[in-house]
């Protein structure tokens, strides 16, 4: 039997930090550097965010991380599960473990941005009751940027 554990870690988490350099890759193979939007490590304000590596058997094998935006949302980022450990549930415990924080927080809902050509993940993201709105903030203008909105 698989264990799959959820750990919250600091940005500095070296098996965070491998698992988003792979999701960093993944995209710049789908999109043009303008259209990738990362999260700067060097911030101060990295420290806010909320991160969790999800492992199988002591293996990093996602993450996700939520990003206050507002008063009333977070924003869910740095979502990723590699992809030979897809198709397990392990993405959607990720995203419910975020979901229940968000709420424990105090925020009403969460928000995404996905791009156009990640057919798997805006199909997963509708599945999990996320619904299509506006473009926002940094991605206003991006032409390949997708965003989503769920109420928790």
């Amino acid at each position: 039997m698989e264990k799959i554990e959820l750990v919250q870690v600091a940005p500095e988490n070296p098996d965070l930090a491998l698992l988003i350099s792979q999701l960093d890759r993944y995209l710049f193979e789908l999109y043009p550097p303008e259209e990738v939007y990362l999260v700067d490590f060097e911030d101060p304000y990295v420290n806010d965010i909320y991160f969790i590596v999800a492992y199988l058997d002591s293996r990093p094998v996602g993450c996700g991380a939520i990003k206050k935006l507002d008063e009333d949302h977070v924003e869910l980022k740095r979502f990723f599960v590699e992809p030979e450990f897809r198709g397990r549930g392990i993405a959607r415990m990720i995203v419910q473990r975020l979901e229940e924080e968000a709420a424990h927080q105090g925020y009403q809902g969460i928000k995404l941005e996905t791009g156009d050509q990640q057919t798997e993940a805006i199909g997963f993201y509708k599945k999990n009751g996320y619904g299509g709105i506006e473009r926002f903030g940094e991605y206003a203008d991006c032409p390949s940027s997708l965003c989503f909105e769920k109420k928790i």
